[in-house]
């Protein structure tokens, strides 16, 4: 049945070597590892990710030795020149030069214990010590005869193991002195001590030997399985397995040290030189002649998707594997996943009918209930025993097992007792581990049901069965522990204890004594060291109470702790555990003086001031607790044993968490405003002081002591108290006569009645008490948080300020001109509409509320956040025409710029230059500030940063007055108040129709070369006030002046132009008159903007403005793509190329009305934009010819 699981797939290699890698050793903390190699070099990695942290170079020789300290501070490498060099654990950088120490190669290195000695072992038969102090050699060396291949010291340090090519020495360090002497054993670099020391393993031609340590004498048989010499051994961290490579069988062999069984088979790619467990025992690691490093898991009994994994890639590898089919099936059973166990029952059975695939189909039946079709499933498998009595008793233990956990117990029982009646002889210690299991699950089972007599009696019976011989458990222990999930290793101890429970919760105290002296009597010293001492009546409270605590019943476990106190035979452990207790209960006071018991017992136990600490933090006072954290942490550093001090490892000094979290306070105010108000105190505090007041506040202090171990460093919850507390509010106004200014509160508190004469006070008050009662610790407002006299601090403000309505947790609006007794329309009349600031300043924020001119809500609207309001965002739209999505999920962008402007058209400003500047923010841009600039200027270089930046041209659609900055610009944000320019789309039938005609009519060489060129046709670019545009140009031939109703300051144009219908302009502007028979010098062209969307690139859609609320301008939302109705080419454009109907559908578009521009050559040959009062309306008289009459350019417009 026990099939050993092979693996020839690692779960993931390391490569970076150029030759054979010799060692791998594993840093204390599990998070890096080293290996040398044939290549001269070694390699720090990282665990984790894989990625070589450093190449450490500086042998001149191959490097076959390397040691870590088992502090992990320092690391040494040997060579085949005999050299040594020192290296700083942490920076991977070297400590020494090369040292000399051998006069040949190096086999071997190890450090001591404390890490004061390297022991070197090489090809001279020496091995030698060095300080690793000094670096120089100590003492004399040992001379061992023949070369040395290994050196080992001892878990304790008091030994040190030294493998020759003929023997194996022993000897003490200290003294260099020889204490045991084996003789014929050759072992390679395969010499390992288990963790307790009692037992050292040596690889010996192609097997393991295992010795007693204090005997030195071999203790049971060679472990056998390799095929030829064994290179190299590992032993697990629990010192449970034994991992082995040999020479050339290329297997690595994972042993269970219990029984010498061979669990499972590695296969690597090439000759393995080394083997290493990780720190925490979950992998193995070997690395050889192929040049990398391969990593493997274990397979266990309790890594279930480990387990499901391997056999998933052996399936992958042979779908006909009936084998693993059903393996899989028992992994996915154990794991619950009962459907999928059956379908992997079945389709072993299906591949092949075998004694396997029945036994996987009939226990998963009857996991599922399905006990009648298991029965038959198990009495089919039967076919396949070939009458073998002991494979027909395994296989009817595990029917009475499945039927078992079907809840089918008497039958189960009944199985067992008829099977030993008919089979007495065969393999009885299987049948009693069994029953002796199943009798201990009844006693659980009813334990839980708090039938604790019932119980005592199941166990009771299961300590007189004889199965408990470890000989006899491990005979089957492999495959129960496999099939069902069984821990036999730890039944014996299990019993006995909840045996002892048993009688307690039954109140029988003697017959638990009884029991727990038989438990004693019964069990070996190890086992003994793992059970509670329940030796008198005292500590049979103190086992209950430790359980209670266990299972949080802290009422209970405070009662028995407390019955032992008052016996006056307490140990500082129990009133440890009492403190404990009542922690749970949140009795802080309590608890502190069971604390403070333990530490009066034992002044340097460092758990009575960690319970100190944990029952003053739950006292909220939390400068105690720090202190006494750091007094705990003292103790910890300081102590004695090693043991107790690497538990210092675990914790963090609260300056360790202070820069945690001053690194997300730091994150967290980079989108913050420079000042704010502090609304409990009314004083203007920069971000320094906002620091500071955060620091002495409780949640700070609370943050820093309940962060007290790494694995408490939660940076998202760090995040959540610093944003809590840092969040803010601000305020949108208008400005209404004297504000009070930075210099009139600087220092001052704004609830002072001092201030009571400066303007504008009260509302700055209200302001700021309205944020305090919304819970906001911070208020800001643009009246005094600003230095205005601060050029740089004014420029950063003006630049920032969308970014700081946008992380405000909350934007109040201030409407004084709206009443409480308004009715519907109020905010849709207020004058705040009407202001420049205040376009950001409701839309940036994501939480907005209106408040009326005595600081009550708007309408009496209690929705947390009125742009949730449907019916104030409908005020908002009809003050303002921006739709709710517009409002509720903005984004800065400079796509569709001119909708953004048409918003911002009817707004004023104080100073003009501000209409330009408070829209930075809405388009994303950052621009110098300078004041005195005037709005023609201001607004011309934002206009020139979009189109320079994004591209988007729809900033050119304007009517009125030409700027100076750039004729192609207006002169005001007026000029976009009248809509965008937006001709009727064609639909898609009549485009579709065109296309076929132009197909009759057009050859489709040009209308392909046509469309290629515009496809290639450079961006928009706009520098120094200089307008580069691609467009389409069409000469005008004529322009003379006509009769209109237009006022006397404007006059009215008859156009023509090449290739276009004529054309009627209305402008402010005096042109030069020309046509055919009069002609004239100055060029003329109507142009038409080139569009890149014309293209219809599904690439090249545009992304939305307004989508999901995130903070991210990436995660922007994109608009619709382009119709799919002739993407995939329509009937008409069958049998045409994907060229050729784009380029055809171009031309269609291109005979289209278009919005154009009429330009007038200057004297140095750049244009300049003729301003006018209406859109001009231009369109192609024949899209066949169009091709002949414009001109496809880029023009240089001032």
């Amino acid at each position: 049945m026990s099939q050993l699981i092979r693996s020839t797939t690692p779960i993931r290699t390391f490569e970076d070597h150029e030759r054979f890698i010799q060692e791998v050793a594993v840093f204390p903390d599990n998070r890096r590892m080293i290996t040398c190699s044939d290549d001269k070099t070694f390699r720090l990695w990282d665990l984790e990710t894989g990625v070589v942290l450093k190449k450490m170079e500086g042998h001149s020789g191959e490097v076959w030795a390397l040691a870590i300290s088992r502090d992990g501070k320092i690391i040494a490498s040997g060579d085949s020149n005999g050299e040594v060099i020192v290296w700083d654990g942490e920076t991977g950088e070297s400590i020494t030069q090369p040292i000399k120490a051998h006069p040949s190669i190096i086999y071997s290195l190890d450090f001591s214990l404390d890490g004061m000695v390297l022991a070197t072992g090489s090809g001279d038969d020496t091995v030698k010590f060095w300080c690793t102090k000094t670096w120089q050699m100590q003492g004399n060396p040992i001379k061992c005869g023949s070369e040395v291949n290994c050196v080992r010291y001892s878990p304790s340090g008091e030994l040190l193991a030294i493998a020759t090519r003929d023997n194996i020495q022993i000897y003490n360090p200290g003294t260099r002195k020889r204490v045991a002497y084996l003789t014929d054993v050759n072992s390679w670099k395969s010499l390992v001590w288990t963790p307790d020391g009692t037992r050292l393993l040596s690889g010996s031609d192609n097997y393991i030997l295992e010795w007693d340590t204090s005997t030195w004498q071999q203790v049971g048989q060679p472990y056998k399985g390799h095929t030829s010499d064994i290179y190299t051994i590992a032993i697990h961290p629990a010192g449970a397995l034994v991992a082995s490579a040999s020479e050339f069988d290329y297997y690595i062999l994972l042993w269970r040290l219990s029984d010498q069984q061979t669990i499972a088979v590695f296969q690597d790619s090439s000759i393995p030189r080394c083997v290493m467990f990780s720190v925490d025992g979950k992998h193995i690691l070997s690395g050889g002649d192929d040049d990398k490093l391969s990593e493997w898991v274990h397979p266990s009994p309790r890594c279930l998707s480990i387990a499901e994994g391997l056999l998933t890639q052996e399936i992958h590898a042979n779908a006909n594997d009936f084998a693993s089919y059903a393996n899989r099936s028992f992994v996915m059973a154990r794991k619950h996943d009962l459907d999928n166990a059956l379908g992997d029952a079945i389709k072993s059975i299906n591949i092949k009918p075998s004694l396997i695939g029945f036994i996987s189909e009939g226990i998963v039946l009857c996991a599922k209930g399905r006990v009648q079709e298991a029965r038959v499933a198990f009495d089919v498998a039967s076919m396949f025993t070939n009458q073998n009595p002991e494979t027909n008793q395994f296989l009817l233990l595990i029917k009475a097992i499945a039927l078992f956990n079907a809840d089918q117990h008497k039958e189960a029982l009944l199985l067992i007792k008829y099977l030993a009646a008919a089979c007495p002889s065969v393999e009885p210690p299987a049948r009693r581990v069994v029953e002796t299991y199943l009798r201990v699950q009844l006693g659980i089972k009813a334990f839980d049901g708090a039938h604790h007599d019932e119980a005592a009696d199941h166990f009771t019976a299961a300590m007189h069965s004889d199965a408990f011989s470890s000989k006899y458990i491990h005979l089957v222990c492999q495959d129960l522990t496999v099939l069902f999930g069984w821990d036999l290793e730890s039944l014996l101890l299990t019993t006995h204890q909840k045996r002892c429970q048993a009688f307690l919760s039954a109140s029988k105290p003697d017959e638990a004594l009884n029991a727990h002296k038989y438990m004693t009597d019964a069990m070996d010293e190890t086992a003994k060291a793992s059970c509670l001492d329940w030796s008198n009546g005292d500590v049979l409270c103190a086992a209950n109470g430790n359980s209670a605590l266990a299972a949080n019943d802290y009422d209970k476990a405070i009662y028995l702790y407390s019955a032992i106190i008052n016996s006056n035979s307490a140990s500082d452990v129990v009133f440890a555990n009492r403190s404990k207790a009542k922690l749970g209960k949140m009795l802080w006071m309590e608890a502190l003086l069971d604390a403070q018991k333990v530490i009066e017992l034992d002044p340097f136990s460092y758990l009575g001031y960690n319970l100190k600490h944990a029952a003053l933090h739950g006292a909220e006072r939390y400068d105690e607790a720090i202190e006494t954290f750091q007094t705990m942490l003292s103790i910890l550093d300081n102590a004695p044993d090693v043991q107790t001090r690497n538990l210092r490892q675990q914790y963090l000094r609260p300056s360790e968490v202070e820069c945690a979290i001053r690194r997300v306070i730091d994150a967290q105010l980079d989108d913050a405003p420079l000042r704010l108000l502090d609304t409990t105190t009314g004083l203007l505090c920069d971000r320094e002081t906002q620091i500071g007041t955060f620091k002495m506040s409780a949640q700070y202090k609370e943050l820093v002591s309940s962060t007290i171990t790494h694995v408490d460093l939660h940076i998202e919850h760090i995040y959540e108290v610093v944003k809590r507390y840092l969040q803010y509010a601000m305020l949108s106004h208008r400005w209404e006569g004297k504000e009070p200014l930075l210099h009139d509160i600087q220092g001052k508190c704004v609830y002072d009645s001092e201030l009571d004469s400066i303007g504008g006070i009260t509302k700055l008050r209200s302001f700021c008490r309205t944020a305090r009662d919304a819970g906001y610790n911070w208020a800001w407002s643009d009246t005094c948080c600003i230095d205005k006299s601060n050029n740089v601090e004014v420029h950063e403000s003006v630049n920032s300020m969308f970014v700081w309505y946008h992380h405000s947790a909350l934007t109040i609006v201030y409407l004084s001109d709206v009443p409480p007794s308004s009715k519907s329309g109020g905010l849709t009349r207020s004058a705040w509409n009407t202001r420049g600031w205040t376009f950001q300043e409701f839309i940036a924020p994501k939480v907005i509320l209106f408040y009326q001119n005595n600081w009550t809500l708007y309408r009496n609207d209690r929705t947390p956040n009125h742009k949730d309001s449907i019916a104030i965002m409908q005020e908002i739209k009809d003050a303002t025409g921006i739709d709710r999505p517009a409002i509720t999920a903005f984004h800065p962008s400079m796509h569709n710029a001119r909708e953004k402007l048409h918003w911002a058209s009817t707004r004023v400003t104080a100073r003009q230059e501000d209409i330009a500047y408070s829209l930075f923010g809405i388009f994303g841009v950052r621009l110098p500030v300078d004041y005195g600039e005037k709005q023609d200027k201001a607004l011309g270089r934002l206009l020139q940063e979009i189109v320079a930046r994004s591209g988007d041209i729809t900033g050119l659609d304007w009517v009125g007055e030409s700027s100076e900055f750039n004729s192609c610009l207006p002169a005001s944000i007026t000029s976009y108040e009248a809509p965008p320019c937006q001709l009727p789309p064609l639909p898609e039938e009549e485009i579709q129709s065109s296309v076929s005609s132009l197909r009759n009519t057009v050859a489709t060489d040009f209308a392909s070369n046509l469309y290629t060129l515009l496809q290639n046709t450079s961006a928009p670019r706009f520098a120094a006030q200089r307008l580069h545009l691609p467009c389409l140009a069409f000469n005008v031939r004529k322009v003379r002046r006509v009769r209109s109703p237009a006022p006397e300051t404007h006059f009215t144009y008859e156009v023509k132009a090449d290739g276009l219908h004529d054309l009627l302009i209305t402008t402010g502007e005096t042109l030069v008159q020309f046509w055919p028979a009069r002609p004239t010098q100055r060029k003329f062209v109507l142009v038409r903007p080139w569009d890149r969307s014309l293209l219809e690139l599904s690439e090249f859609v545009e992304p939305s403005d307004y989508g999901n609320d995130t903070e991210s301008e990436k995660d922007y939302g994109t608009s619709p793509s382009p119709s799919d109705d002739w993407a995939g080419g329509s009937p008409v454009e069958q049998g045409m190329s994907d060229l050729e109907s784009q380029a055809l559908r171009l031309l269609v578009h291109l005979g289209q009305p278009f919005g154009a521009f009429l330009l007038a050559q200057q004297r140095s040959g750049e244009y300049k934009r003729i301003a006018t009062d209406y859109d001009i309306i231009g369109q192609v008289k024949d899209v066949a010819s169009v091709g002949d009459l414009m001109d496809i350019r880029t023009i240089e417009i001032l």
